[in-house]
């Protein structure tokens, strides 16, 4: 069988996402490599994978999916399904509420910071240094909940369902790999279940090799941006 492949620039956090979940289960894949400064994903072809526009996007076979989360959950059911705690009604839905969790309660809150931190000062804009200590105070509370999270009520220090990674876990890479290269990274210094979490997941092999394709200013020092 051909080998799926994946449409989009890998500095993408979203596209990071996905790519670590390919590299947990040892699927072979490709990634087909896109230019956002270019407009590719605004072209007619890739319009026709994604009508919104937008990457990842993952091709298996005739099968065409987007959104990185459902391309994620894609992956890990067709070859490693116990990532998703299948067989586990309760665990499989503590999954989903940490995979909700970090879609609408920490994204929302990392990327003005890494918008501000790292992206503005190199597209021209300023940095409204008030938006970036308004979601710090934010990101502090929602630390506070994932640091009892890992304490406890199912959490087992570094994990936060039951007592082996995720996708729970491995969802939260993207955001926080920008986030943790801002200099606001200690913030986590003071919730040491997070951070003993953080650091198991840094240390897994998926998420070591995806990262050496992150540089922590998304390319736009080096000027490899996408």
């Amino acid at each position: 069988m051909a080998p799926m492949k994946v449409y989009g620039w890998i500095v993408s956090p979203w596209m990071a996402r996905v790519l670590v979940c390919l590299e947990e289960v040892g699927a072979e894949y490709e990634v087909v490599a896109m230019s956002r400064s270019g407009g590719d994903h605004r072209r007619p072809e890739h319009l026709a994978r994604n009508p919104f526009g937008e990457i990842p996007v993952l091709e298996d076979g005739d099968l065409t999916l987007y959104q990185s989360r459902a391309i994620a959950r894609y992956i890990l059911r067709k070859y490693k399904p116990e990532l998703l705690r299948e067989g586990d009604l309760a665990e499989s839905a503590m999954v989903d509420v940490w995979v909700d969790v970090e879609a609408h309660q920490l994204v929302p809150v990392l990327r003005p910071i890494v918008m501000h931190c790292i992206i503005n000062p190199h597209i021209g804009c300023d940095r409204e240094q008030g938006v970036v200590d308004e979601n710090l105070g934010k990101l502090r509370a929602l630390l506070e909940v994932y640091e009892a999270r890992l304490s406890g009520s199912g959490g087992r220090a570094e994990h936060l369902v039951g007592d082996a990674v995720s996708l729970a876990d491995l969802s939260h890479f993207g955001f926080m790999r920008y986030f943790m290269a801002t200099e606001y990274a200690s913030v986590v210094d003071a919730y040491p279940r997070v951070k003993a979490w953080w650091d198991e997941l840094l240390a897994r092999p998926s998420v070591q090799k995806v990262m050496a394709g992150m540089p922590p200013d998304f390319g736009f020092g080096s000027g490899n941006r996408p």
